[in-house]
């Protein structure tokens, strides 16, 4: 069975084509009709989905307020300069060595410097 993900809406919609091509399920908040929900509904509706979150949101990393092994996982990609296309070459780069299957509940935050993986 495909690890399944929701694609955050501050990500761009190709981050969900990137994934399929992994062979996650991927969809995206947009698709949806989800964006614009506040974190805390977003984050209910993932749950009861079962579902990675894929963010560029860094509020999703507070491993206080989402402590790993508490969910399916969370994926936060960082950058500066922020751009869709540094957003995208990024998860090429994080998806060449990462799977998410591996870690499920993890908190991971993948950036320019690596990957940081934050188990339960």
């Amino acid at each position: 069975m495909p690890v399944r993900v929701k694609i955050d809406e501050d990500l761009p919609h190709q981050t969900a084509d990137l994934l399929a091509e992994k062979g996650y399920e991927a969809i995206t908040v947009v698709g949806q009709g989800w964006q614009g929900l506040p974190d805390e509904e977003l984050w209910s509706r993932l749950q009861a989905e079962g579902r990675w979150l894929i963010t560029a949101d860094k509020g999703f990393a507070d491993l206080r307020a989402y402590p790993p092994g508490t969910h399916a996982g969370v994926l936060l990609f960082r950058l500066e300069p922020e751009s869709s296309r540094a957003y995208l070459d990024l998860a090429r780069r994080t998806l060449e060595t990462l799977d998410l299957a591996a870690v499920p509940g993890a908190v991971v935050v993948a950036s320019s410097a690596g990957i940081r993986i934050r188990k339960g």
